[in-house]
């Protein structure tokens, strides 16, 4: 039989602090994706559209993996659809069927969040470019992380940037941070640097919104946009000039954010969490994280999921093979 879960099926089983702590265990561990390396394909297609697979989702001590398969239309809402696979390990059942929209956004939220919080300076006003889903749950980990100020928001919809401000940007949160303070739209991606400490920015931009003029010392930059070849946040100066993290060195330099322009990475998360990189030296330091998204990262939230549905009785069941 497969479990099959929804989008709000995996809202009602999903716990940021759970899934924070899942990302962390995974980055900390020196080969999430075993003896296998995880693949990650991209195509475009003869539509306003991209197919993206990543394969297969592997961690240490977890005795299944995941194949997901998404289908990204910008225009589109959501942008992003598709389907996570969770298999066995031991004979290849499919365990469940979950989601993929949902589970990307935690994951690749979420582990914004924790890069964030690892590379920030001590700011408090945070800033948001682009008020989406990716954003969405990268200020919900923070909340847990370590809560912020004021919030800075921009985004080409001033609607959604206003609901945006109008989740995050009053009262407390209920996980581990410190609250947060007010919040206001601005109208662009430089007012947003000009006022913020750390700036999360997760859009579809091909060309870079903030360059090194537009920041100033000790700030944060956490770059979500650049997932795949074309896609540019940050300029080039900005990137030479900061200390820049990813998540996969060989990703990040073929299909993310420092896939122009010759820059190299100066560490992956996984190291700066290992100590065996010191992130941050200073608070004068400029700081850069720039992941791709790996594949182990949907077995850690897609498994989390499946185990707390199973055992409260969550989804659906189907046999596909009736």
């Amino acid at each position: 039989m497969t479990l099959l879960l929804t989008r709000s099926d995996l809202e009602s089983v999903l716990d940021p602090a759970d899934a924070v702590d899942a990302l962390r265990d995974g980055f900390r561990a020196r080969s999430p994706d075993g003896s296998v390396a995880g693949q990650r394909v991209r195509t475009d297609l003869p539509f306003p559209g991209t197919a993206t697979a990543l394969i297969p989702g592997l961690l240490p001590g977890i005795e299944a993996y995941t194949v997901k398969v998404n289908a990204k239309f910008p225009d589109a809402r959501p942008a992003l659809r598709g389907i996570i696979c969770l298999h066995s390990g031991h004979d290849g059942e499919l365990l469940a069927l979950l989601d993929s929209a949902t589970v990307t956004a935690w994951r690749t939220g979420l582990a914004a969040a924790l890069g964030t919080h690892v590379l920030a300076g001590e700011g408090s006003v945070l800033g948001v470019v682009g008020a989406g889903a990716q954003a969405e749950l990268t200020v919900r980990g923070l909340g847990v992380l370590r809560g912020h100020g004021e919030l800075v928001v921009h985004d080409t919809d001033g609607e959604r940037a206003a609901e945006f401000v109008e989740r995050h940007g009053e009262g407390r949160n209920r996980g581990r941070g410190r609250g947060r303070g007010r919040g206001r739209v601005v109208a662009s991606a430089s007012e947003v640097a000009s006022l913020a400490d750390t700036v999360v920015l997760a859009t579809w931009s091909r060309e870079p919104l903030l360059d090194l003029a537009d920041t100033r010392a000790g700030q944060h930059f956490t770059s979500l946009g650049a997932d795949e070849p074309g896609k540019r946040e940050l300029g080039l100066a900005l990137l030479r000039e900061a200390l820049v993290v990813v998540d996969d060195r060989e990703l990040a330099a073929t299909m993310g954010a420092l896939a122009v322009g010759g820059v190299t990475a100066d560490a992956t998360l996984g190291e700066v969490l290992r100590g065996e990189h010191p992130g941050r030296t200073g608070k004068d330091s400029r700081t850069v994280y720039a992941p791709v998204g790996l594949p182990w990262q949907d077995l850690a939230l897609a498994w989390t999921a499946y185990e707390r549905a199973r055992r409260e009785g969550v989804g659906r069941r189907v046999d596909l093979l009736a």
